[in-house]
């Protein structure tokens, strides 16, 4: 038996095989307006990559680009085509969780902003669907602390599972001493801007 099976794996935990990386709208005419903005596009493009290393599957959506511009570039170039919406929920690009559904993939972590519009609404409608959800809070944000906070509460209360960047990295790799765990490691350490106050 492998170290790595010794144990019994909690069902609720994430791994590459079920879970898919759901970027929401972190766009150029919005971004700068969030709160602690450069932590929250630093901390989704290190799930980013790290979900890229694992071969987790990445979507991303644009709410009315038209209007929010496109995804900022530092993301962008790591996305790929991205479906842009009108509803604030990302249940308006059926085709994205359809993606998701294609892969066999049943859980969902959650980026972008703001986390009190269009990623508590994807939350919502994803929970209400039956998909189990996890929200990165480090990786989401809103105009105003208060929104932000809120939403996180209520999303919690509404059963998605809160987390961070950090730890779903390493739920997402399992185990030391591979290839893979030595490119998370480094996306960890990097040094990234201050943390919001």
């Amino acid at each position: 038996m492998r170290e790595a099976d010794s144990f019994p794996r909690n069902p609720v935990m994430m791994s590459p095989a079920d879970t898919g990386l759901l970027v929401v709208d972190v766009q150029e005419n919005l971004i700068g307006a969030i709160a602690g903005h450069e932590r929250v596009v630093w901390n989704v493009r290190r799930l980013i990559d790290g979900a890229q290393i694992l071969g987790l599957a990445v979507a991303a959506t644009e709410q009315y680009p038209k209007g929010l511009g496109p995804t900022v570039p530092e993301l962008a170039e790591r996305l790929g085509q991205i479906p842009s919406k009108l509803t604030f929920s990302c249940g308006g690009c059926p085709q994205v969780l359809e993606k998701f559904q294609s892969r066999g993939i049943h859980r969902l972590l959650v980026s972008g902003i703001e986390t009190h519009v269009c990623v508590e609404q994807t939350v919502l409608d994803l929970l209400a669907g039956a998909w189990q959800v996890y929200v990165a809070v480090d990786a989401v944000g809103s105009r105003n602390d208060v929104d932000h906070r809120v939403a996180l509460r209520r999303m919690d209360s509404a059963g998605a599972t809160l987390t961070t960047t950090e730890a779903a990295l390493f739920e997402w790799c399992r185990v030391a001493g591979t290839p893979e765990f030595n490119k998370i490691s480094r996306l960890v350490q990097e040094n990234g801007p201050p943390a919001r106050k």
